[in-house]
């Protein structure tokens, strides 16, 4: 293997964090080869679909990638934006707000970059400019709240599979979760209050995942618990009955059963149930994307509709509230501690603020 070379060292200069937020991913561009290349990445990562290669690969590329890419692009067609994709505009968005966050409350040079596990820029591209930035100290941060070895253990993949050409490894940390953390539900909370305030409060709150092959689950993967737990403490701060929030899983891919319910099947079933009215949440997703605006806002507000649902509310991800931005700023400088002389989120008296990103 040959390494990449070291950066040159400056022994007067300061050391500087390096921050790697971690997404899935998107098309690049509406092109149905862009989507078929997005696809291939995210379907032929063992980590996402767990069957013997011999037998996944050739349906794969045999069948899979040459039917779905079109039926998924028109499905992007209805949520791209002038700036493209939603989740890299988000994204980039949040990337932005958080560096302004972190710089308020760090002494030490920090770098915040964006990558994602199955487009541009890719988690690669993202560590070497964390690299050329000068980072010896890397914080992993996947924007996936609820632990899940699918999504998660991905991340973890990819940065290793990537430190192991570089031949001056820096010092790495990695957030594995953050599902119950005050900050996060508290930003949770927040969203779905502001709202309510703004388009008034619905009878019921549905709250849906990304759902996982119910396998998963049964082999020890920890991602339901954790979404069961997320739900619960969302619950509890909105001081909602039992009978005024659920928990659901959408998604679904394959013949295979997924984790229940399903997202799609819930919302059909509630006006049968005398809930015509519904907000729906997805605290899985940091920010906005296919899943969220598509699958969520558009087809299932139409399948609810349809059923008998007379009001369907959707609120948006947390993308780049401030709120948001506070809490992964808070959540990192607790990461941080002890690489920096000065803690992180305090200051002594007198001590003056700023940071160079």
């Amino acid at each position: 293997m040959r390494y990449i070379s070291s950066p040159d060292f400056r022994h007067d200069g300061a050391e500087r964090i390096g921050v790697l937020l971690v997404n899935s991913g998107s098309p690049d561009s509406l092109s149905t080869s862009d989507v078929r290349r997005f696809l291939r990445g995210l379907l032929s990562d063992p980590r996402v679909v767990e069957l013997p290669r011999p037998l996944w690969l050739p349906l794969l590329h045999g069948i899979i990638l040459r039917t779905r890419p079109a039926r998924v692009a028109r499905k992007y067609r209805r949520i791209w934006t002038s700036q493209g994709s939603p989740l890299l505009v988000y994204s980039e968005q949040l990337r932005a707000e958080l560096t302004s966050t972190l710089a308020q409350r760090m002494l030490a040079p920090l770098t915040v970059e964006i990558g994602m596990l199955y487009s541009n820029p890719g988690v690669g591209t993202a560590l070497a400019r964390l690299r050329r930035a000068g980072a010896q100290r890397i914080l992993v941060v996947p924007l996936f709240p609820q632990y899940c070895g699918a999504t998660t253990g991905a991340v973890y993949d990819q940065v290793s599979s990537e430190l192991r050409r570089w031949r001056w490894l820096p010092e790495l940390r990695f957030i594995a979760e953050y599902h119950d953390d005050p900050g996060y539900i508290e930003a949770l909370r927040a969203s779905v209050t502001e709202h309510w305030q703004s388009h008034g409060r619905t009878k019921y709150l549905l709250m849906s995942f990304h759902g996982i092959p119910e396998r998963y689950f049964h082999a020890g993967d920890p991602y339901f618990c954790k979404c069961q737990k997320t739900a619960r403490l969302l619950a509890d701060e909105l001081m909602l009955e039992e009978s005024e929030w659920g928990i659901s899983f959408q998604s679904k891919f394959g013949p295979g059963e997924w984790l229940k319910p399903y997202t799609s099947d819930l919302l059909t079933e509630l006006p049968r149930r005398g809930i015509d009215e519904v907000t729906v949440l997805c605290p899985g997703f940091a920010a906005d994307c296919l899943e969220t605006l598509e699958e969520i806002d558009i087809e299932n507000r139409a399948r609810f509709l349809q059923a008998g649902g007379r009001r369907f509310e959707y609120v948006p991800a947390l993308n780049a509230r401030p709120s948001h931005a506070r809490f992964l700023a808070d959540l990192i400088a607790r990461h941080c501690q002890g690489w920096t002389q000065v803690e992180l989120g305090y200051l002594p008296a007198g001590a003056a603020r700023g940071a160079s990103t």
